[in-house]
Formats: structure tokens, sequence, C-alpha cells
């Protein structure tokens, strides 16, 4: 390339870039007259934050999702939900019901749970101020104040009438990103992590000693089910502490070159060897995806559960005038193989405005590093696809009712302690109560079934048809309407797995809940057997044996995989 070719070329990018810092002085100064004329001319009173709030976010509304503007008042909650998870509270969860706030969840040892509140105690008011019909974000700003400050709650027990004074001294509340760790049978370790926040992978760490510390693991299992990521670093970490030094691990690609970086593993791994089994469904995104989808492209875990949401884009937040963020989305980032896994099209919508699917004619195929093919566009697919199950309606109904939720609170009441939670189960004892503290409960649901039969008996109506044909479909819906009497009965295993685990979680608390779900849990069920059996079949699949060469294409998706359901 020759001197005048380059002096060229830079000359163009100059004038490029002159050219867009021209039309963004120019549309800053058009907006700032239109906002000053508006909030100084309009007829009506205006409220200058609402005015800006409503004109960035209608600006940000054309581009993706992850893109938003966090003004002051909200940065606190901003932190708390993508940066760290520690604040000073009581260390209780809550939720709306017919406008009262509930305690939905305690954290184990924290004030809350300490002075004796219990999941399903109602919040009548917070320093003097009445919760009646307020927001659960209003209630949280309210609950988190300075570490040792006081709070004065006003509670009141379920079934009872009066509420009771409390006062709380606030703590440092700090919910880890690994919520479960425990060596299960046949040397097989389980690891829960919720969250790609600060610390997760020095917590990772720490659970994988611990659990080294029990006996010689024969291999690991990583649970990123729901995880929807966090801090990309934070990812890199957690995959380094599983492969060699030096090795790709994402990368990461911007319009802007300053956005442009690969990311490897500096140190040395503590686990270089062990088998690993990554459990993922389709609530994993973003940095889940880049430890699922680096481990997949290296060849050293096998992946197993569901697709991935597919979240192939990078944020950074950036600080603007008078204490507000803007978060913006500056790259899409690529697996060691060289594929994003973005699933949706945010430059194109629908008629109806809907993000599309990236559609299977655009895939692109890659290859891992022993030479399994892999495809972009689409999340990341399991070597070992293993369906979630698909509730009921009726479970669907109890839940919507609060009714599940309602009688684990009143079992709590009866019963002052319960078997551990691995071992607690609905016996028919049980669940016969259960049914009966249904007798007098409102839950009226419609099935699928119903909802088709009474299309169709509406377009029969107004197609005037036969009387003859529209009793029959009424002698139908009856029959419907009586077999989903028997629907408790019916479904009466998959109705004890979530009364068992609402129940479990009154006196163990989440850990207790994860513990519960084990016996049921079919992902981890067999992610532990193909860890327990010996080591030719995880290492067949990570070589590319018969149907494992190939992962994720859709149209061979189904026939190319170990499908369990």
């Amino acid at each position: 390339m020759t001197l005048l070719t380059i002096a060229v070329l830079v000359f163009s990018a100059f004038a490029a870039v002159k050219d867009d810092l021209f039309l963004i002085s120019k549309n800053l100064d058009i907006f700032s007259a239109v906002y000053r004329q508006i909030s100084l001319n309009y007829v009506e009173e205006t409220d200058p934050n609402a005015l800006i709030k409503t004109a960035v976010d209608a600006m940000l509304d054309d581009l993706d999702p992850y893109t938003e503007y966090v003004q002051e008042t909200e940065v606190e909650e901003y932190k708390l939900k993508y940066v760290d998870t520690k604040y000073g509270g009581i260390g209780a969860a809550i939720f709306e019901r017919d406008g009262h706030i509930f305690l939905s969840e305690l954290y184990a040892g924290y004030p809350a749970d300490e002075a004796g509140l219990t999941t399903g105690d109602e919040l009548v008011s917070i320093n003097g101020v009445a919760l009646e019909n307020t927001s659960t974000a209003e209630v949280s700003n309210l609950l988190r104040g300075a570490e040792h400050s006081q709070i004065r709650l006003q509670v009141r027990k379920p079934g009872e009438t009066a509420s009771t004074p409390l006062t709380l001294t606030r703590r440092i509340v700090r919910q880890p990103n690994v919520s479960h760790a425990v060596l299960l049978d046949k040397g097989i370790g389980y690891i829960k992590l919720d969250k790609f926040l600060e610390q997760s992978a020095k917590e990772m760490e720490t659970a994988f000693y611990s659990l080294q510390e029990k006996g010689r693991l024969k291999g690991l299992i990583i649970d990123l089910r729901d995880n929807g990521g966090g801090i990309l670093q934070e990812a890199v970490k957690i995959v380094n502490l599983f492969i060699p030094q030096g090795e790709l691990v994402v990368s990461q690609k911007g319009k802007n070159a300053t956005k442009t970086h690969s990311y490897r593993t500096m140190a040395k791994p503590i686990a270089p060897t062990v088998p690993l089994a990554i459990l993922i469904n389709g609530r994993s995104a973003s940095a889940a995806e880049i430890v699922a989808g680096a481990l997949q492209d290296l060849d050293r875990a096998v992946i197993v559960g569901e697709r991935s949401f597919g979240k192939g884009l990078v944020q950074q937040t950036f600080n603007i005038p008078y204490n507000n963020l803007i978060k913006v989305t500056v790259a899409k980032y690529y697996t060691p193989s060289g594929r994003c896994i973005q699933a949706l099209d945010f430059v194109h919508r629908d008629d109806n405005g809907a993000y599309a699917r990236v559609s299977d004619s655009l895939l692109n195929a890659f290859n891992t590093k022993n030479g399994r093919t892999v495809y972009d566009g689409s999340g990341i697919y399991p070597d070992i696809t293993v369906f979630e199950p698909q509730y009921s309606p009726i479970i669907q109904t109890l839940s919507e009712h609060y009714l599940i939720f309602d009688y684990a609170t009143a079992f709590r009441q009866s019963h002052a302690r319960i078997a551990d939670a691995d071992k607690f189960e609905v016996d028919e004892t049980l669940y016969s109560d259960f049914i009966h503290f249904l007798e007098n409960k409102d839950y009226q649901y419609a099935t699928k079934t119903e909802a088709s039969l009474n299309e169709l008996k509406a377009l029969a109506e107004t197609e005037k048809k036969p009387g003859e044909l529209i009793e029959e479909l009424e002698i139908l819906a009856e029959k419907i309407y009586q077999s989903k009497q028997q629907d408790l009965l019916v479904h009466r295993e998959e109705i004890k797995k979530i009364l068992g685990n609402e129940i479990v979680s009154r006196y163990y608390y989440k850990k207790g809940r994860t513990a519960f779900s084990f016996k049921y849990d079919d992902q981890l069920q067999r992610a532990k057997a193909l860890l327990s059996n010996g080591t030719v079949q995880y290492y067949s699949i990570l070589a590319g044996e018969g149907k494992y060469k190939t992962i994720g294409r859709p149209e061979t998706f189904l026939a190319s995989t170990e499908t369990t359901n």
C-alpha cells in the first residue's frame, strides 16, 4: 500500500468522523430547542424530567431492549441488578396481592428471619407509611437503608386481623452468585450459579474447593439454568477455572474499534481434567451462554438441557451528567469457534413491530476444537436435550391464585418441623389435606380444549348450524367439565412436586427448594448419569462420534442429539 493510498484512507476516515460530529451537534441543538420551547410555552404544565425520560425512551425504542437510560433515582436499583446484589435491608423478598404487600421469601440468617417473620406475612406499614395500594418498587425502597439503621414495621400474620409492631436493624444483605454447592453420590459435584455479578468466579472457585475437600470429584455439574448473565469478565474467569492458560474464551466486535477485544484465559486452571456437564435452559442468557458456548467450542464440557436464550450482545454503562447513566449495546460477542449466538434480529421487525428470529437459512456452520459442527444465530444448543416438564393448566391456576402458596403458609403455622429437604415427600395424607383445603376455594380455569370448543360452538351458532349439532357440542362441553373435576387426581404427582417444593422453602429457604427438586429434576439426573457411568459416552460426545458430530442445526437438531423427555 502506497503512502498516497494510506493518506487518502486516513483523510476519508477523518472526514467521516467530522461529518458524524457535525450531525450530532446539529441534532442536539434541534432537540434542545424543541425541549426548551415545550417546557416554557406549552399550554399545560409539564414535568421536565418526565419529558426528557419520554424523549430518550422513544429514541432508544428503535434499538435493542438492552440499551436503556437510567435516571438518578433508579441508579441504586440498577447497580443492585447488574453489578452487585449488596444493599442495606432486612433480608426478605416481597410481592403484591390484591393491593397488599406480602413476604414471598426470607433469606436465612438476616434480620427478618431472626425476628421471626415468615413467608406469607403481610407488611402493613413501614416507618408509619401505610402500604396498601403501594407498588413493590416503592416498598423495596422503603425497606432499604443504611447499615445499622432502624426500620419500624407493622406486620400482620396470616389469619389474624390485628397487626404487630416490630423494629429491626438493617444489615448489609448480599445474595451470593453461587446459591448451592453439594457433593452428590458417586463423587459427582453440583454447583448452582445464579448470576455473574462481582465475585462470581471467586465464589465458583471456593465452591469447587469445598467439594474437593469432601472427596475425590469424578465429575462436576454446573447449573446455569435461569441464569440471565452479568459481567463478561467474570464469565471469562469462570471458564479459566477449567481451561488451560492462553486459550481464547470470547471476543467482542463493535463499530467503535475501542470496543473490539479478545479475552483469553490468564491463569492456570484449578480443574483442567475433571469431567464437566453444564445445565442450560431457555432462560440461560448472556454470560451464561458465554461459559456454555466456550466450554462447548473447546470440547471441555457436555451441555445438557434445552436451547439457551440467544443473547450475543455486550453492554457497557456510561456516566452522563447529573448522576444519570446510559447502558449501551457496544458490541456483539463471539465464542471461540467464531459464532455469534444472537437469536433475535433487532434491526428488522415484522408488521406488528415484533423482533424477528434469525432465519434458519442464514445460519452459518462453525467447528469446535475437535471438529464438531455448531451453528450461530440461535443460542447454545445442548449436546443432550432433556426438556423441562410443561405444567398442566391446573398447576398454573393453583399457582396464580396463590393456593399452593397459602397452603404452605398454613402448613408451616401448624407444623414446627419436617424431614430434611432432600427426604421430605408429600404423602397421600398430606395431599388429601390439600384437596380438603381447596374445597371452598374459587379457582376456575379454562383448558385449551374448552377454549377451542367454545370457539367452535360460537362459530356454529353464527353459521346457524342445526340445533342438534349445538346440543352435541354442549354435551361435549359438559363431559370436558366433568373430566376437569378429576384434574386434582390425574395430575396429583405433578402437583405434589410443586406443593412439596413450596412447603420445604418455609423451613429450609432457597437451598431447601434446590435440594428437594433434585429427585424430580430430569436434566440433573441425566447429567449425573452421564458423569457417573464411566467416561466412555462423555468423551465420545466431545469427540463428535456418530450422532454427536453435528449440534444445533434446526432441521437436524432432534435427529442428531440424544433426547430424553
